[in-house]
């Protein structure tokens, strides 16, 4: 069985900046990520994650 919850963060103005600025640094990365994927034209998950782990 599954079971699904939907749940409202209500962060603190500090733990709000805090998030934006997680999420700004997971989107910096997933994008430097993508474009070593495009640019050595890497197609597997395991092969993108040996060039791109240790910097991530």
């Amino acid at each position: 069985m599954k079971l699904t919850v939907q749940v409202k963060l209500l962060p603190t103005p500090l733990q709000a900046a805090a998030l934006e600025e997680t999420l700004h640094a997971c989107n910096q990365a997933a994008t430097w990520v993508s474009s070593v994927a495009f640019e050595k034209d890497i197609k597997r998950n395991f092969a993108l994650r040996e060039h791109t782990y240790t910097a991530v």
